[in-house]
């Protein structure tokens, strides 16, 4: 019996101490795989501008927040593997998500063009003549070959719709490539600098070739009015034909 009872209490430790294992890895690698990742650097994605020649226009823009997929709307550096697969770079992240940063670069480049003085952010919910309605197409690096050197794509397309009706005026869509300087977030996150830098430029500078807003004219003129005394006449002429119409019983 003492035997018998030795080898179940040992059953008994085996059985719990398998069930304790999964546990303790679990809680070992836990910071790992449950919650969010461990800080890491910031790497702040906002280009210079300088200012750009020709006239001031005389109309006010509002630049609404850019459309951008969920997979590439985030704080954290985006990039697709050889396999198309969409990933990202372990433990580093924008400021923001792309698209403030994405909206921040364009008010930044109209504002340093000095060609206008009326542009503001869509929360600002100022008067405006024109929007502008922007799609973020692609805002990742990509790789030719594992362990390789990323280059990276900023495309951008880009509506100016009227404030009233938000009827198009004109289209535009502007990408720009660029390739790291390393294998790295921080090279990753440069080149994307001034691919986004480049792209914007050349959207503010066909934004900024719109004509003016066109002043909306009544779809149809009203006839002037007639005299007094040409009514009156109208209204007697009229009752004396009735008159004429009517057979007397």
């Amino acid at each position: 019996m003492i035997q018998k009872g030795k080898i179940q209490g040992a059953t008994i430790s085996r059985r719990l101490l398998l069930i304790g294992a999964p546990a303790l890895a679990l809680s070992a690698c836990g910071k790992d795989l449950l919650g969010p990742p461990e800080p890491g650097p910031i790497y702040p994605v906002r280009p210079t501008f300088a200012p750009a020649k020709g006239e001031k226009v005389s109309w006010a823009l509002t630049i609404l927040r850019p459309d951008v997929p969920g997979g590439l709307d985030s704080d954290r550096i985006a990039l697709m593997q050889t396999d198309g697969s969409l990933d990202y770079y372990a433990k580093a992240t924008y400021p923001d998500r792309v698209s403030p940063v994405v909206q921040q670069a364009l008010l930044d480049a109209f504002e340093a063009s000095g060609r206008i003085d009326a542009v503001a952010p869509e929360q600002a919910a100022l008067h405006a003549d024109y929007n502008l309605v922007t799609e973020v197409k692609d805002f990742a690096a990509h790789y030719s070959q594992p362990d390789g050197i990323p280059s990276l794509t900023v495309a951008i397309t880009a509506k100016l719709t009227t404030s009233h009706g938000r009827a198009i005026v004109s289209s535009f869509s502007a990408t720009q490539t660029g390739t790291a300087s390393a294998n790295s977030a921080a090279a990753a996150a440069q080149a994307m600098q001034q691919a986004l830098g480049m792209a914007v430029t050349q959207i503010v500078g066909w934004a900024l070739s719109a004509p003016p807003p066109t002043t909306q004219q009544p779809a149809q003129t009203a006839s002037p009015g007639k005299p007094a005394e040409q009514l009156l006449h109208d209204a007697t002429r009229g009752s004396a034909r009735l008159r004429d119409q009517v057979t007397p019983q």
